[in-house]
């Protein structure tokens, strides 16, 4: 796993639960005090390793603390320039949702060695979409909790849906209730916002 991905979970816990949680499960896992290096990879192992010691820490399942991560990812301060990043898929939360399928190929072209999930949509019918994620599980959880963020963001009023995983992937399912809910959140292209 990228040490990116993992410096992700270890913002999330030590912004969202503290240094004290965060201090617990380094000891249980047993990580160089610091935590993760960014660009460095580790095993899968260790990643799963620090999901486990937070899930047992926090008494909340692991797809729980997978969609927080998320939903942390773009809300948070920290998470500005992934928002920002995200924002430029379009105007709209239905043109963000089809500019998904660029996201790996964009990611590639900032750190080559990520290894973002293919990631396809189709649209089974009007304002219901159905997001495929291949090769990282438990990823789908992750955008879960991007999609939740970023549907606020727009403005637009979402129902998500995980409908699991098979050979091809894990599913979700989206349906857009409303585009323009809420006037959504300010964003200017040059500008902070």
């Amino acid at each position: 796993m990228h040490g990116l991905m993992n410096r992700a979970i270890q913002g999330f816990l030590r912004d969202t639960y503290g240094e004290d949680l965060w201090a617990r499960i380094l000891g249980s896992v047993r990580l160089h005090p610091d935590g993760f290096e960014a660009m460095l990879h580790y095993d899968d192992a260790v990643t799963e390793t620090v999901l486990s010691a937070a899930a047992d820490q926090l008494g909340r399942a692991r797809d729980t603390i997978l969609e927080d991560i998320g939903t942390w990812l773009v809300s948070s301060r920290t998470g500005q320039p992934l928002r920002r990043l995200l924002r430029f898929g379009g105007v709209s939360f239905t043109d963000f949702l089809h500019s998904l399928e660029d996201l790996p190929g964009r990611g590639r072209l900032a750190l080559p060695d990520l290894g973002l999930p293919a990631l396809t949509l189709h649209e089974p019918q009007p304002g219901v979409y159905d997001l495929t994620c291949q090769g990282l599980p438990g990823f789908s959880h992750v955008l879960i909790g991007v999609l939740r963020a970023m549907a606020d963001d727009y403005g637009a009023l979402v129902l998500l849906d995980h409908c699991g995983g098979d050979h091809d992937g894990e599913t979700l399912r989206i349906q857009l209730l409303a585009a323009d809910f809420t006037e959504g959140r300010r964003f200017d292209l040059a500008g902070e916002g």
